[in-house]
């Protein structure tokens, strides 16, 4: 009698129609966001060095980008915003004709669009002149003073920017900036403004990466001084990203997202196997730009390699991938 085992699991990977109909975790475009960085002006397409196939565009280019999407089947485009001018408070985040503000109301006039479900980003990092994620209270000058971002001032301004956002027609308001209670804030500034309808996407669990370098470049929001560790989170600590991710749904987030994506997996299916709610994942700048190097030098295969990232982070528990692979794998799903 044959000591080789009964099953053979290699039986069911012998050719790609057996794989396919075993696969267990499936990627489809309609769960990929596309994120785009809008900036003032008539067609300005400009490259973003450190991201390669990416750029900043004017509402104009925008719309090109979005009707491309679109006839991609992608589910939906995630806003950031570069405006005119800064200041300490980033009152451009919530000005009525502010650039997101102005980008929703281009893209939701555009009925062929509507397929695409279109997220603005809540933060003020892009518009404060100093570049973090609040306001800012100082105490002494020069290289000696010491800094500390407001929580509760700040939370103020992140709520009137979301309703500001909604108000312009964007249809999920999507809070990154970590401060407490921001999502509590930002539920009543919708709902008093009428805006019941509109859900709220926290990035609950966003840790103070590396992996954001490129995208302070695309969205020139690279803080002045200092680093945004005393609000967004340390790496090391997976428990507490269940606590705020707890917190923030306590608080009526709709929906949740974990960023960065692929160093932090663990903390993704820790949540995907906690929470029964929408969970996303934000494949972040350094890990696109990381990949595209190594494309670039010939190391890895780009196609291959770009599906694995991405099934990666829908195998460890994502239901939608927020990533600049977002054209490029749709187009190889189909």
């Amino acid at each position: 009698m044959s000591t080789f085992p009964i099953h053979r699991t290699r039986r069911l990977r012998r050719t790609e129609a057996l794989r396919s109909l075993v696969r267990e975790t499936h990627l489809r475009p309609g769960a990929l966001i596309y994120p785009l960085f809008l900036v003032p002006g008539e067609g300005v397409r400009k490259p973003i060095g450190s991201m390669p196939g990416c750029f900043n565009l004017s509402i104009d280019e925008a719309l090109k980008e979005a009707a491309e999407c679109a006839s991609l089947g992608i589910g939906g485009l995630l806003l950031f915003g570069l405006p005119a001018h800064k200041d300490e408070q980033g009152s451009g985040a919530w000005e009525e004709q502010g650039i997101v503000q102005s980008g929703l109301r281009a893209l939701k006039a555009d009925r062929s669009l509507a397929s695409l479900v279109v997220i603005a980003d809540v933060c003020l990092c892009e518009y404060t002149s100093h570049g973090h994620c609040g306001i800012v209270a100082r105490d002494g000058e020069g290289a000696d003073a010491e800094y500390e971002i407001e929580n509760d001032s700040s939370v103020k301004l992140l709520a009137k920017t979301a309703a500001s956002l909604a108000a312009a027609g964007a249809d999920i308001v999507a809070p990154s900036d970590m401060m407490d209670g921001r999502v509590q804030a930002i539920r009543a500034s919708l709902d008093q403004g009428g805006f019941e309808g509109t859900p709220v996407m926290s990035y609950a669990a966003k840790f103070a990466s590396a992996f954001y370098g490129p995208f302070r470049e695309a969205a020139d929001s690279a803080p002045q001084f200092g680093d945004r560790r005393s609000y967004q989170m340390d790496g090391a600590n997976l428990r507490e990203a269940m606590r705020e991710v707890e917190q923030d749904l306590s608080e009526g987030a709709d929906l949740i997202l974990m960023k960065p994506a692929m160093p932090y997996l663990d903390v993704l299916k820790a949540a995907r196997d906690r929470f029964d709610i929408p969970l996303g994942a934000y494949q972040v700048s350094g890990e696109y730009s990381m990949l595209q190097a190594a494309f670039a030098r010939g190391w890895l295969e780009p196609q291959r390699a770009m599906l694995e990232s991405l099934l990666s982070i829908r195998r460890a528990g994502a239901d939608f991938l927020v990533t600049y692979f977002a054209k490029e794998a749709a187009r190889v799903l189909g």
